[in-house]
Formats: structure tokens, sequence, C-alpha cells
């Protein structure tokens, strides 16, 4: 009976712990009000990159819908889980190679992806990196997404473009970076006001 007790308890203070994804990730408003520390940590990636925040969230919305401990699925063989298709982790789904990257040419050491202020400012690090190597501006959301999903140098070799699957995701991620810009511009003020307080 006590063992089983101390199990619940361990069970609810790890639910308790876990952070669930917006429950309207279509909003950008929505999402800034009810995760009210997330604008300030978008804002300050934004200005940090001049990296636009709408297009940070809508990248970050197509890689994990927001989730903090996002996976690529396993294969399975029989039923039985097998290995991930890569090592994509957290909100942003940065592989491995590349989270290192970033912590190392930003001094971030300590950055982790489960963790929105690390992830927002890695998502708008790399859209710097492709404004720099690629020459994408950094509102163009189509571009820039798929320059995130194929990497840099796949984007610059076309790999994207035997792939029309990611030029229709790439689209969905442009459509909702401009509506989110739209939303922003009706409640900015408001979290502007809720997060100087």
């Amino acid at each position: 009976m006590k063992q089983s007790f101390w199990v619940l308890v361990c069970l609810s203070v790890l639910t308790a712990c876990a952070t669930t994804p917006p429950s309207n990730t279509a909003n950008i408003c929505s999402i800034f009000r009810e995760k009210e520390d997330w604008y300030a940590s978008a804002k300050a990636a934004a200005r940090r990159w001049s990296a636009p925040l709408p297009v940070q969230m809508a990248i970050i919305n197509q890689e994990s819908g927001f989730v903090e401990d996002a996976r690529p699925p396993r294969y399975r063989f029989l039923g039985i889980p097998l290995w991930r298709s890569s090592s994509a982790y957290g909100y942003g789904q940065a592989i491995d190679e590349t989270w290192d990257w970033y912590r190392h040419k930003t001094g971030n050491t300590g950055a982790d992806r489960d963790e929105f202020e690390d992830a927002v400012d890695f998502v708008g690090w790399y859209m710097h990196q492709t404004f720099a190597r690629l020459g994408l501006a950094k509102t163009d959301a189509y571009n820039q997404y798929l320059a995130y999903h194929e990497g840099q140098g796949g984007f610059k070799r076309g790999t994207w473009r035997s792939k029309p699957w990611l030029q229709s995701v790439a689209r969905r991620v442009a459509a909702l970076a401009w509506r989110y810009q739209r939303q922003l511009g009706a409640c900015e003020a408001d979290l502007e006001r809720a997060s100087s307080f």
C-alpha cells in the first residue's frame, strides 16, 4: 500500500513539472496569454537576432506543436519500437549536431531544447545564420522554413525541390506566420503592458 502511494506521488510530481502545449496554437495572442513568460522570451530572441517573432513561432508550431519534449517517431519492426529517424528533440526539433553548434557559437552552453526560452532563441539564431549564409530574408517564412528543415547545405543544394510535401508544409508555415503577424497586431499592446509588470 505504501509503495503504490509513493509511486502515485512521484507520478503526480513528474506530471506537474511537464509543460503542456498551449490550448489554441492557431492564435498567437492566445498562446502568449496562456504562457505568460513566452512573450518576453520570443520578443528577446526576435530583438537579439532581428528575426520576426511570428516567423519564429510558426516554425516552432510546425516542428513540435509547442510540445517541449517532442521527438520523431520510432521505426518499428513487428510492432517492436526501434531507433528514431533523427536526434531531433524539443520545441524546435533541433538535432544534436546543430544544437551543439548553437551552444558553442552563442556561448549558451547550458541551453536545453525542451526550454522554450532556449528553443525560441535557437530558432531566431538559426534564421540569422540562414540570412548570413544564404541571403534569405528573415521575413521570408517559406524559404526560411525550407532551410530550417533541410539544413542550410540542403537548401543550397535544392534538396527540397524534389519534395512537394515539404513545399506544401513550408506554404502552411508561411501562411501561419502571416496569420500570427495579423493577430499580434491586435494584442501586442496588451502583451507589452502585461509583461511590463
